[in-house]
């Protein structure tokens, strides 16, 4: 039976269940005997009852009937929007992916023996020693595009170390692959990795040591013999992986919530609200917001889940954190440095916030798009509706008057990926520079190239508030470049701010398409010089040699990601 409300514009459909609260899902990407319940001591035997109902906005005086018929026929258009703009990849990039992991874990295996024998372990426990990896990310949920990179954990033994046996031992022997290229490091950052292209597939390899002889590919990273004993580090590297684990659980239905995650980080991509460098949400961020809205419908299509999505969070009372159902939480502290905007809290352990460059200014934006979002797909009945109009590009050229113009520049590629990395680790103090002088920015997370600048570079363009020519740009840029300026040690490069008119934009940069630009991941390269290299020995064989590292050259400081 279903229950009009015409004064609410709203057709209510009563879905009463029972969901098991120990059924678990296998997120894509894990051996389905990998998984035990998230806290058992949570999760009593019992059917709990899930009541919240299924759900779409509707016109005045729209029976059921009429109402499944219409959201069906959303449903398939949504769907056909989703083939069209390539959403889902193909089944050839599926296996490429696929036989990257495959040969990836191949590599690992081969490495982890290495290290055992170094270690002088007896044999028999050489045989059997092993490491694994596990994806997480846009990848391990299964909503990953035909561009996207790939987050896989590596999860070692006790006696595998990071400093030596992680980032010189394995990088080397990754070094020597045909299928490897581009190999950057960030050794100092809170979740350590290496960054690197298997066979043109971008791949974040962090680092994560259990106490254990060997790591199965099964293994349980949920035992609490195991999280005991773990330190801080790989605490938040196996965050991701047990986030996408516990949401992968949580949600009732885990193909409709891949599809509204494919479509809900494809609208903050091009309304320009996805990049958590920029002060916008991140992969993790979003998808805890659909698997809410996923649970509180679990019987609902995308197509009423995306107007669910928009009608839970332009309403949404953010002095309080979402937080997932199912999740007891222990007591969390609050948020603290000016990071309380808009918060997000983690379905795991280490309990806690999603880590978050939201300011006020980025917020204010943020809920400007849900509004929209919701203004757009509330009436079910519009005749007029198309799913192309949700996922329009923003109109920065129509938006703004004023940008600011952030370019970095150096004298060759390398040094420009290490030069733009680490400025955008320090961007959000820019932005927030920016809102207290003139209230509001826009930070437009994608990057151009100025064709007119000799060397290679990156461009930004922000957009300002109808007051943004009177900035006093001299003093924004001495601010930032002080900021830049603590602690780099690397071959620093040219960085300009300048405020530009639009009519003075390049005519190339496509600033509305939504699909320009690159990544907005920062990065640092290990650079390997031939005159700053030194040999490195294990501590563990006399004379033996393990590899290259980079001599008289620190390590860079923690992007704060």
């Amino acid at each position: 039976m279903a229950y009009i409300y015409p004064n609410q514009r709203r057709i209510i459909i009563p879905a009463p269940q029972f969901i098991h609260q120990r059924t678990l899902i296998p997120p894509v990407g894990f051996p389905p005997a990998s998984f035990a319940a998230i806290n058992p001591n949570f999760r009593p035997e019992v059917l709990v009852p899930n009541t919240p109902p299924v759900f779409a906005p509707v016109g005045f005086g729209l029976d059921p009937s009429l109402f499944i018929q219409m959201d069906q026929g959303r449903t398939q258009s949504l769907i056909q929007f989703m083939s069209t703009e390539g959403l889902v990849p193909s089944q050839e990039e599926e296996e490429k992916r696929k036989e990257a992991i495959t040969k990836l874990k191949q590599i690992v295996l081969a490495w982890i023996k290495r290290v055992a024998w170094q270690r002088r372990l007896p044999k028999n426990e050489i045989k059997i020693t092993g490491a694994t990896i596990l994806t997480y990310g846009s990848y391990g949920l299964g909503v990953h595009g035909s561009e996207s990179d790939i987050d896989a954990l590596c999860i070692v033994p006790f006696y595998a170390t990071m400093a030596e046996d992680f980032f010189i031992v394995l990088r080397n022997m990754l070094q020597s692959r045909p299928e490897v290229s581009e190999i950057h490091c960030v050794k100092t950052a809170k979740v350590p990795l290496m960054r690197f292209k298997f066979n043109g597939i971008s791949i974040d390899l962090p680092y994560a040591q259990l106490p254990l002889l060997s790591v199965p590919d099964n293994v349980d990273i949920f035992n609490p013999f195991l999280l005991q004993q773990l330190d801080e580090t790989t605490m938040r590297s196996l965050s991701g992986v047990c986030a996408n684990i516990c949401i992968c659980q949580l949600v009732p239905n885990l193909e409709n919530f891949q599809s509204m995650l494919r479509c809900v980080k494809l609208w903050a991509r091009r309304r320009g609200i996805y990049s958590n460098l920029f002060g916008f949400f991140g992969g993790i961020h979003l998808a805890i917001l659909a698997a809410y809205v996923c649970q509180r419908h679990p019987n609902a299509s995308i197509s009423a889940l995306i107007s669910g999505f928009f009608e839970t969070f332009y309403s949404w009372n953010w002095r309080k954190p979402v937080i997932l159902q199912g999740v007891r939480l222990p007591m969390v502290r609050e948020v603290s440095d000016g990071r309380g905007f808009m918060p997000i809290m983690m379905p795991c352990i280490p309990y806690g916030y999603c880590n978050s460059n939201i300011t006020r200014g980025t917020s204010e934006k943020i809920m400007a798009e849900f509004r929209r979002g919701h203004r757009m797909t509330w009436n079910i009945g519009r005749p007029d509706f198309e799913w192309s109009c949700l996922f329009e590009p923003f109109p920065y050229t129509k938006m703004y008057t004023h940008f600011v113009r952030i370019l970095l520049a150096t004298s060759d590629g390398d040094e420009l990926q290490d030069w733009s990395g680490w400025v955008k680790s320090r961007i959000r103090g820019l932005i927030l520079k920016l809102e207290e002088m003139q209230g509001f920015c826009d930070p437009n997370p994608t990057e151009y190239v100025d064709h007119d600048v000799a060397e290679p570079n990156t461009v930004f363009y922000w957009g300002l508030s109808p007051n943004g020519s009177h900035i006093d740009i001299d003093l924004v840029r001495a601010c930032f470049l002080e900021s830049v300026n603590n602690g780099y040690q690397g071959s620093k490069g040219r960085l300009e701010l300048s405020i530009v008119e639009s009519s003075q934009l390049p005519k190339n940069a496509q600033f509305d398409s939504g699909r320009s630009g690159k990544g907005t991941k920062a990065s640092w390269r290990i650079l390997d010089y031939s005159q700053r290299r030194k040999p490195v020995y294990t501590r563990h064989l006399p004379f033996y040699f393990v590899g290259y590292a980079a001599a008289d050259r620190g390590d860079y400081p923690s992007s704060g990601g």
